[in-house]
């Protein structure tokens, strides 16, 4: 079992990569946002699993690992997606 989930880890792993490496720049933040919602969820998703589970220890430590992990995505998203969208400023829209 542990070598079919190591596998599937391994395919979005590579996967991944080969998409996000074809997408042209202008859909890059686009994607950021789609990947912001998914982070979102992700967040929901382990709050929800460490609160009503009784795993111990080992349960807790992996959904704060999620949470932070997803956190640190999204704020990052948010990051990118305003520096890019700062780039597509008129620069008279700045001095005003």
């Amino acid at each position: 079992m542990m070598g079919l989930l190591f596998f599937v880890f391994v395919l979005a792993i590579f996967l991944g990569f080969e998409l996000i490496s074809k997408v042209p720049s202008q859909l890059h933040t686009p994607l950021m946002s789609g990947s912001n919602a998914i982070s979102g969820i992700t967040i929901v998703g382990a709050l929800v699993a460490v609160g009503f589970s009784h795993g111990g220890p080992l349960v807790t430590v992996l959904g704060v690992i999620a949470v932070a992990a997803a956190m640190i995505n999204v704020v990052g998203g948010y990051l990118v997606t305003h520096r890019m969208l700062g780039m597509f400023k008129s620069k008279s829209a700045d001095r005003k």
